[in-house]
Order: structure tokens, then sequence, then C-alpha cells
């Protein structure tokens, strides 16, 4: 890093200049430093970025602070802050990877115009969309091992032959896999009638241990794209399905509205990889792509590497 830049400019996001907000709409807008966050345009786009301290955002610092989870969390939720509030304003948005810091503006519109063919068309086939997450969980027993028991608390332990007791672990082995079974089936058929809602779907690998928190197993993890005046018919309909979802033993966690994470493409293939810096950016965390916020119920929000524009 060159000892001169005191000063560089981690980016955010990517919007169409005619959509970008304006100085009002940002006034109050801070980022992941606490910085004022403004936009670069260049050939009718614009890159949302806030001026970051190099001593702070330079490669071989955010390889380390890429190591904190305390930083890292608190980083990726103001690199939310920032994507929400663009998004509340009614402009298609491609979120950035997390930690992508630019030299100077050059870098920047050096980027708009090296990825300007992809970027419109992610644009257009994006607009007007918004992603919506939603999490299936069972909401019995199912997420557990089957007692290890055989003839109850009460039972002597010598009155259970072998044979008795193989049988009894048998039969809940059993029903266990019959419950998971049909919590699956309840599963797919919300989520076939979801995706006839959406224009397109993603899903995701579900969550397990910590991720998954205390909702039970995590049957499925999807993400839904929806065009936004569909939000309301979506939002019921999930409603409707989380009402009767216990009769399956299953619940519903739904989340959103997002910009499109999940569907933005792999759109920068010409962009450094992680902690590397190039003559026009060093990037230096995992993507944005599937909701970076801790706080997120993401479909992996996970992440997805190169997904992110």
């Amino acid at each position: 890093m060159n000892a001169h830049h005191e000063e560089l400019l981690y980016a955010y996001a990517i919007t169409r200049d005619a959509g970008a907000p304006g100085a009002d709409d940002l006034e109050m807008l801070t980022g992941v430093a606490g910085e004022p966050v403004g936009a670069v345009r260049h050939l009718g786009l614009a890159t949302l970025v806030g001026p970051v301290p190099a001593a702070g955002f330079g490669e071989a610092a955010l390889r380390a602070s890429l190591e904190d989870i305390a930083w890292l969390e608190k980083a990726a939720r103001a690199h939310q802050r920032v994507i929400d509030a663009v998004t509340a304003t009614g402009a298609c948005v491609l979120p950035l990877r997390l930690a992508t810091v630019y030299r100077d503006e050059t870098g920047v519109r050096r980027m708009l115009a090296d990825r300007h063919e992809q970027l419109g068309e992610a644009l257009d086939r994006l607009d007007g969309r918004v992603e919506w997450g939603v999490k299936i969980h069972a909401a019995g027993s199912a997420a557990q091992a089957p007692a290890a028991t055989g003839a109850g608390p009460r039972a002597p332990r010598a009155a259970l032959s072998g044979r008795d007791y193989l049988r009894r672990r048998a039969a809940a082995r059993h029903a266990h896999e019959e419950k998971a079974r049909h919590e699956d089936e309840a599963a797919r058929g919300i989520h076939a009638a979801l995706s006839a809602l959406a224009e397109q779907t993603r899903l995701y690998p579900p969550q397990h241990g910590p991720l998954a928190g205390p909702s039970g197993r995590n049957i499925l993890n999807v993400a839904y794209l929806v065009r936004r005046e569909s939000g309301d018919r979506f939002t019921s309909a999930v409603a409707g399905l989380a009402d009767l979802a216990p009769e399956d033993g299953v619940r519903l966690e739904l989340t959103g509205p997002w910009a499109p994470y999940s569907f933005a493409g792999q759109i920068t293939d010409g962009q450094a990889t992680s902690g590397q810096v190039t003559d026009g950016q060093a990037t230096g965390g995992p993507a944005t792509s599937g909701h970076p916020s801790p706080g997120h119920p993401s479909p992996g929000h996970p992440t997805t590497g190169e997904d992110a524009p």
C-alpha cells in the first residue's frame, strides 16, 4: 500500500445514476468507519462509496480485521445499513462484496467502465424486484434424535430382553424418520406454492448448529425474487402458509425485502480476489451475496464468493 494514500474508498453498491439517491438522501447516512456516504458516477452508473482510513482498510489491515468476529459483525451491519437505505428509495441496487475497497475514484470509474455491460444487464434484469428470504424449520421433536431408552424410566432394566430393546429402538427410529419425512414433504409443498409467486428462487444449504439458532432443524433455506408490487401478495401467502404449517409440524421464518443479493449473478469475474490489491482496488472480504448482516437470517446470505457484483 502506498503510504501517500491516506484515504481509500469503501464501496457498498452499484445503481443507475438516474436512480441513485442524491446528496440530501445520503446526508445522514454513515458507513463502516462512520464516514459519510456519497456516489461516484460514470457512464450512467453510480457506485455508493465512503472515504475510509488507509491504516484500517488497506490489504494487511483488512485481512487482520476479517479474522475479528466483532469487527466483522459491526462492519457487516454497517454495510447492510447503507444498502438497505438505498434500496428503500426504490432504486435497483447491486450489492458489492463486504470489504470492497478502491484506491481512489479513478479505480471506481475504471471498474464501472470495465464491467459496464454486465452491470447494465443485471440492473435491467433486477429492476423493480426485491428479495425475500424464507426458512422452514421443524417445529417439533424431529429435530432431535430418538430416545435411547427402551421401556421408560419406571421399567426394570432386567425386564427388557436384548430383542425387546432393539425392537423398541427400531420403532422409535422409524417414528422419527417418518415424522422428518412428513415435515420435508410439507416444506417442499410450501416452497412450490411460494415459487409460483416468484420470478426466480435460490436454494441455500439448510443451516445447522449455531447458525440455525434455537429454531430446530432447518429444512429449507430459500431466497425468492419477487416484483416489488407483488410484495403484499407474497407476504400474505407466507402468512397463510405459516398459519397452516404447525399442522404439518413445521414453522416458517420470513425476512425482507432485501436488495436482490442472491440474484445479481457472477458479474465480478474481473475483480481481485479477497485480500489482494490490484491496480484499481483491494478487496478484503467475503461476498455480501446472500445477506451479509449477522442479524439477517440469511439464505446461507451465506456467502457465495464471487456471486456478488
